[in-house]
C-alpha cells in the first residue's frame, strides 16, 4: 500500500471541503480551488481529514493513489498559505519590470519579452533582479516559474540568465590557450 496515500489529510480551521463523486472543492482564507480526480481513487471526509481511497491493487491505481493525496493536500496548503517560487537573474544589464499586471524583462534579447501571468497568479518585482511567482495552486505556480526560466536559461560558462533561488549551475571551464604551432 501507498506509505503516502494512506497518510490522512488534515483540514484545517476555516476551509470548507465539497466532495462531489470524483470532483472536491476546497475553499479557504485565502481562495478557492477545485479540481477532477481520476476513477481509480475516491475521496471520504471523516472527522476533521480526509482519506484517499483506492479501487484496486493494479500499478495504475497504486501510482494515483500516492499522487491523488498529495496534489488534495497541495489544495488544501494552497487556500491556507499559498505557494510561492523565486527566480534570480543573473547578467549584466538583465532586469525584470512590472508594467501593470504584466512582466517586462530585459535578458540581451533585441526586445523585452512581456508575460502576462494567468488568472489567479500573481508576480511580484521586488528588486530588478529578483522575481517571485505567487497563487493558490501550486501546479500553475511552477507552471509559470519554469516559462519565466526558459527565457534566458542560465549558461554553464558565466552563469548568466534566469534560475530559480539557490539553485546551483555547475560551471564549465572555458577554452583554454593552446600551445601554439612550433
Amino acid at each position: 500500500m501507498s506509505r503516502i496515500g494512506k497518510k490522512p489529510v488534515p483540514i484545517p480551521e476555516g476551509v470548507e471541503v465539497v466532495i462531489e463523486g470524483n470532483r472536491v472543492a476546497v475553499k479557504g482564507p485565502k481562495g478557492r480551488l477545485e479540481r477532477e480526480f481520476p476513477e481509480g481513487v475516491w475521496i471520504e471526509k471523516q472527522d476533521r481529514q480526509l482519506v484517499v481511497h483506492r479501487r484496486s491493487d493494479e500499478p495504475r491505481d497504486k501510482a494515483l493513489h500516492g499522487l491523488s493525496r498529495t496534489l488534495l493536500n497541495n489544495m488544501i496548503l494552497g487556500v491556507t498559505q499559498g505557494w510561492s517560487r523565486s527566480l534570480e537573474i543573473v547578467g549584466v544589464g538583465y532586469r525584470a519590470a512590472k508594467q501593470g499586471n504584466k512582466l517586462v524583462l530585459s535578458v540581451g534579447y533585441s526586445h523585452p519579452v512581456e508575460i502576462e501571468p494567468p488568472p489567479g497568479i500573481e508576480i511580484e518585482v521586488p528588486a530588478p533582479n529578483k522575481i517571485v511567482v505567487k497563487g493558490l495552486d501550486k501546479e500553475q505556480v511552477g507552471q509559470l516559474a519554469a516559462k519565466i526560466r526558459s527565457i534566458r536559461k542560465p549558461e554553464p560558462y558565466k552563469g548568466k540568465g534566469i534560475r530559480y533561488e539557490g539553485e546551483v549551475i555547475r560551471h564549465k571551464a572555458g577554452k583554454t590557450a593552446g600551445k601554439g604551432k612550433k
